[in-house]
């Protein structure tokens, strides 16, 4: 695994319930500010093995970025599961609940 994605892993493993971050963001506290679609691919491929809270992670605009209904409806009950007010099905205020660990 190169430095980059171990640094998204980390990162993503570290959203506190409750909070989401974004895929830009991710990517550049990660180290490569341009790497969201990146972001997007470790989500992707390494979920399931490292247990990464993937429904934390929306994207620049507050939206959930998942077009499979069934996925996207997984992660709309996980968000409020942790007490995070879904918007109209589809966005999360990130005044409210971006998680800023920098």
């Amino acid at each position: 695994m190169n430095l980059f994605t171990e640094r998204v892993v980390a990162i993503i493993k570290q959203i506190p319930s409750g909070k989401v971050m974004t895929y830009g963001q991710i990517a550049r506290l990660a180290g490569s500010p341009r790497g969201a679609r990146q972001v997007v691919r470790v989500l992707h491929s390494m979920s399931k093995k490292y247990k990464l809270p993937w429904f934390r992670v929306i994207n620049s605009k507050g939206e959930l970025g998942i077009n499979d209904q069934e996925t996207h409806e997984a992660q709309v009950l996980f968000l409020e599961d942790e007490g995070i007010e879904v918007i109209d099905n589809k966005r999360v205020s990130l005044e409210k609940y971006q998680h800023h660990p920098e």
